[in-house]
């Protein structure tokens, strides 16, 4: 008996052919790390931790931290409407569930790093453009989610309140709504986490927080301010996924 079908080989082979191309591509190599002198002397750098400018650098993590939060909050506040008219069994017609859907991919599609980049030339440097940016892609990627989570719903409650002449947005809202809340929260605080990431990213480019700062400090040589920046980002990432994943816990 054959333990495998042909086409299982061919995807295989097809595999090992991608996996070979994608390393010379990308010059994997790990024999690069034989020699570790060179990291340890480059972390050696960091230490003992400048703590001076802590009180300000928490500050900064703070707004890393409002940045994340307003573009996730209100990312889910565009993007709940947008979802049931990108969904199937709640859009109102075929071509605003074609238009939404597009409009949906069009934001998705774009990296935060894009509409930051657009937004901070545009408006200026600072967390303002950071937080519009963040709110764009996540209204595209929570949008799409959503509006999945919608199509899955048990059509049941929604038949019940159209069959006693409830208006459809009142369906939506009563029937449809309270089936997949939990879920809601649970991609929300998950688009939270990523977003604090995010905010890292665009601190960069002038998006201020913290990630701005830990981009000054590399490439002013201030390495003992470098290992307190990443001290306050590995703690806020902690807290931020372990109080998302209490309340997760409560709704759920």
């Amino acid at each position: 008996m054959v333990w495998f079908k042909r086409s299982q080989f061919l995807i295989l082979l097809c595999l090992t052919i991608l996996v070979i191309g994608s390393m010379k591509l990308t010059e994997f190599d790990l024999s690069k790390f034989r020699d570790f002198q060179n990291m340890g002397d480059f972390l050696s750098k960091w230490f003992p931790m400048n703590t001076e400018s802590l009180p300000f650098l928490f500050q900064e993590s703070l707004l890393t931290i409002a940045i994340a939060f307003l573009g996730s909050l209100f990312g889910l506040i565009i993007a709940l409407p947008l979802s049931f008219m990108a969904a199937r069994n709640t859009s109102k017609n075929r071509f605003v569930f074609s238009v939404t859907r597009f409009l949906l991919s069009f934001l998705r599609s774009v990296p935060e790093f894009v509409f930051g980049l657009i937004l901070l030339t545009t408006l200026g440097p600072g967390p303002f453009p950071a937080v519009i940016a963040i709110i764009f892609h996540n209204i595209g990627v929570l949008g799409k989610l959503i509006s999945e989570l919608i199509e899955s719903a048990d059509k049941g409650p929604m038949e019940a309140m159209l069959a006693v002449g409830a208006k459809k947005w009142i369906g939506n809202l009563f029937a449809v709504l309270p089936q997949i809340w939990p879920n809601v929260l649970s991609q929300f605080f998950y688009r939270f986490e990523v977003a604090i990431r995010t905010s890292l990213i665009l601190g960069l480019i002038g998006g201020g927080g913290i990630g701005q700062q830990l981009f000054i400090h590399f490439k002013t040589f201030q390495y003992q301010l470098v290992s307190v920046d990443v001290l306050l980002i590995m703690i806020m990432v902690i807290m931020v996924d372990y109080i998302g994943s209490k309340i997760r816990e409560k709704v759920i």
